[in-house]
């Protein structure tokens, strides 16, 4: 299909910037196709993405494209969820009426409530997931326990029962978290790859930040993705 990009519509770049269009195009044929990920997919990331950056035309644009290659509003949810833990309720609901745009939606279904957090539940999935108490949530443990809760159950909402899979949950966070420039991505490299991600899945969910975020996007990601052993040789 073609690209939905708006770079060649820029009259002074067709004139004068020929590598940079050529550049922007492969980027997108990657984005736009299947490859290591779907690209009914792709295109649900490149849309969060592009929400995380204030871009909603962008982001409008790309989840209409994911709707004509197959992506269901099941699969976007998984966007909203992803937003709401990470970015916000702002984000979410810019979001949620691109979507109710885009989409016809059914009746919701009702949901079981998630329950109470027992004591230590919350501590137990921080020390399992990252293998030890991040400082920040460890502060958040100590002086705000409710909001430590909180954050559990969030964090369980965008992985474990996310709509779309724990993998692809996972590099959708990624994609956001290269979109913004994030520290945090380190984490969700590991996570993806704890939930079976390839490093070619993983690189494909973070150049799905690059219409919103530029190559920047990679520059910040990409070098988490080093082979183990590559700095000695081997």
């Amino acid at each position: 299909m073609a690209s939905i990009s708006q770079l060649d519509q820029i009259s002074f770049l067709n004139g004068h910037a020929p590598y940079t269009l050529a550049g922007y195009a492969r980027f997108r044929e990657i984005i736009d196709s299947d490859g290591a990920i779907p690209a009914r997919l792709k295109a649900l990331f490149a849309s969060v993405a592009a929400i995380d950056r204030r871009y909603p035309d962008l982001a409008r644009r790309e989840l209409t494209r994911g709707a004509t290659l197959g992506l269901t509003l099941r699969e976007v949810t998984a966007g909203m969820i992803v937003l709401a833990s990470l970015r916000g309720e702002g984000a979410a609901t810019e979001f949620a009426g691109i979507v109710a745009e885009i989409f016809s939606r059914p009746a919701a279904p009702t949901a079981e409530p998630a329950g109470d957090v027992a004591p230590g539940e919350a501590e137990a999935n921080f020390r399992s997931y990252f293998g030890t108490i991040p400082a920040p949530l460890a502060q958040l443990i100590r002086l705000v326990p409710a909001a430590a809760d909180a954050y559990y159950l969030m964090r369980r909402g965008s992985i474990d029962a996310n709509p779309i899979s724990a993998k692809d949950g996972e590099l959708l966070l990624l994609a956001i978290l290269a979109a913004g420039y994030s520290p945090m991505a380190a984490t969700h490299v590991r996570g993806a790859r704890n939930a079976g991600a390839t490093d070619e899945e993983i690189a494909e969910a973070v150049l799905c930040a690059v219409p919103s975020a530029g190559i920047a996007a990679w520059m910040g990601v990409g070098a988490m993705l080093e082979p183990a052993g590559a700095e000695a040789g081997t």
